[in-house]
């Protein structure tokens, strides 16, 4: 519903009900993550709701970038990126409950592709340098450069695919998953995306989504900040 995937949640989750967290929790939460997105995004491209001037060059560069960005990491210290983006999303959540507008149009017909490009670019290094799928920042960068909120919710489901997509394949050559346990929980995520994506589309307004996200976005960067204090 709100264009994250949900693997920042799948994982903890899978982990907590006694997953091992590197061969079973990591591939099964972006499995889950892709299929999410993947079903999500189909109910969006229906409503026509999904920027795909801006998503196509935004996905293809952050999966190009994503590989820089993991290279890096083992030059760099990890830490600090991390805090850094613990505090571009607590602004971002504060800029969007607090319903601030860019005063001039960022997203014009004619920047949409340059735009997907650099965010693609900027958000690929970053997430290759921290290791996360990237879900938790790309809605609320769609968010600042001024696309309405279910725009960005779709935009963003449709990035995710690829983002998800891509850490699956690299964690799926060591999983270790059970056939039926893979089953049940892709069926189960497969209709709460349809409901949730649903909802969004055709019930929710914009405003509500904001809301929503912003509370969400808080909690995203706390869990960030836990990350890097408690760790």
């Amino acid at each position: 519903m709100l264009g994250m995937g949900g693997s920042q949640l799948y994982i903890p989750i899978l982990y907590w009900l006694g997953m091992d967290f590197k061969n079973q929790a990591i591939p099964l939460g972006l499995l889950l993550n892709v299929c999410t997105s993947s079903s999500a995004t189909f109910t969006y491209l229906t409503k026509g709701l999904v920027k795909l001037k801006m998503a196509f060059p935004f996905a293809v560069t952050m999966l190009v970038f994503a590989p820089v960005g993991a290279l890096l990491n083992f030059r760099l210290p990890v830490k600090p990126i991390i805090f850094i983006f613990a505090m571009f999303t607590l602004t971002a959540a504060i800029l969007v409950l607090s319903e601030w507008k860019p005063k001039t149009k960022i997203v014009t017909k004619k920047n949409e592709i340059l735009l997907g490009v650099t965010t693609g670019i900027i958000l690929g290094l970053l997430v290759g340098l921290i290791g996360r799928g990237g879900g938790s920042f790309i809605m609320p960068i769609l968010l600042l450069i001024g696309l309405d909120p279910k725009n960005a919710a779709a935009t963003s489901s449709f990035i995710v695919i690829f983002s998800g997509g891509a850490g699956f394949l690299t964690h799926l050559f060591k999983a270790d998953l059970s056939l039926w346990v893979t089953l049940a929980t892709v069926c189960s995520v497969l209709l709460g995306s349809q409901l949730g994506s649903r909802l969004m589309a055709s019930k929710l307004k914009s405003q509500a989504i904001k809301k929503i996200f912003g509370i969400v976005l808080v909690l995203v960067a706390f869990l960030l900040l836990k990350d890097v204090f408690l760790r």
